[in-house]
């Protein structure tokens, strides 16, 4: 009954769309790692040329099927006021083979510029693609598959009827960023706002037949604070909302120079009601690399077991044109 019990926990949050308008998106605690799915207004918005980046997030380690969600985004900064990108994130969760895939074309805007030297920036980005959800029926299991005297046989009939298993939609979102890139300065801001599934993609999992999988509100924003030519702090903040499902999260990290290439970062984030995520990263040349871990605090960690969850993430940075301190900009991804 444990493994049933399990099993259902993990299900049951795997389609969270399923007769509630709740949260059914993956998300990150590295949120700022892959900007293409925080904000489009983010696409292109570092000081290269070409972005890579990756992310990979495993959940309840401890159970037998946890939560696994890779993500890879490529995304290109010009000089015609326009950036673009792609991006592939791929969920999958539970003994059930449940599996989220999405893929998206990211376009974005950069011509609105305003201050003395233009270091004022606004960003507006669109974003386009395909979600597909599916699991696979023959690995479920059901209650009434469970006599009491002989227990669990997969062979029992079930009453249970899916009406589908793999379902495809196109989606879009936008989004739009401000962000002060002057250079020098001691507090540079940011701040940017996002709206995902603008399309209202119909939740095919769903009993109801005008069930949709409700839009994704972003907000983020934070400030780069140079204590001194060594050391900076970056406080940020994020609120997201999806259905009946928010989150609030809020932390900061210190990034130390600790060789005239390589800068050295250490912080936290706190996830309202549901976890403390300690970080550390380390940037050497155009390569970043980031570890974080979730420690539950809420009663979701005694259900699993005390179960949390790790997050590793890349980012590497092609630059082709010489940099110039004119060119430099403070990069709002964190």
């Amino acid at each position: 009954m444990k493994a049933l019990k399990i099993c259902s926990l993990i299900l049951g949050l795997s389609l969270m769309g399923q007769g509630v308008s709740a949260q059914v998106d993956p998300h990150f605690t590295q949120y700022y790692v892959y900007p293409s799915w925080l904000n489009p207004a983010l696409t292109g918005v570092f000081d290269g040329d070409v972005r890579i980046s990756g992310i990979y997030r495993t959940q309840w380690g401890n159970i037998t099927s946890p939560f696994s969600t890779p993500g890879l985004a490529v995304d290109f900064s010009t000089n015609k006021n326009a950036n673009f990108g792609i991006s592939v994130l791929n969920q999958t969760a539970g003994d059930g083979g449940y599996n989220y895939t999405t893929a998206y074309g990211n376009a974005a805007y950069t011509g609105i510029r305003f201050g003395a030297n233009e270091t004022h920036r606004v960003v507006i980005g669109l974003q386009f693609g395909l979600i597909q959800r599916k699991f696979n029926p023959d690995k479920l299991t059901f209650g009434d598959q469970w006599n009491p005297i002989t227990g669990y046989n997969p062979s029992n009939p079930t009453a249970e009827a899916l009406k589908t298993h793999n379902t495809s939609s196109f989606d879009m979102g936008a989004g739009v960023l401000y962000f002060d890139g002057t250079p020098g300065k001691r507090v540079n801001f940011y701040a940017g706002f996002a709206v995902s599934h603008l399309t209202r993609p119909k939740d095919q999992f769903s009993g109801k037949d005008d069930a949709i999988i409700p839009m994704r509100y972003t907000g983020h924003l934070g400030a780069r604070i140079a204590v001194n030519d060594m050391f900076s702090i970056t406080p940020n903040v994020l609120y997201l909302r999806q259905g009946t499902a928010e989150e609030k999260m809020a932390g900061a990290y210190g990034q130390f120079k600790v060789a005239p290439l390589t800068d050295f970062m250490l912080g936290a984030n706190y996830r309202f009601e549901d976890a403390i995520s300690p970080f550390a990263g380390v940037s050497h040349k155009n390569l970043l690399f980031g570890l974080s871990y979730d420690i539950n605090t809420s009663d979701l960690g005694s259900m699993a077991k005390g179960s949390n969850s790790f997050e590793v993430s890349m980012s590497y940075i092609i630059r082709k044109r010489t940099k110039t301190p004119e060119a430099e900009f403070v990069c709002p991804r964190l």
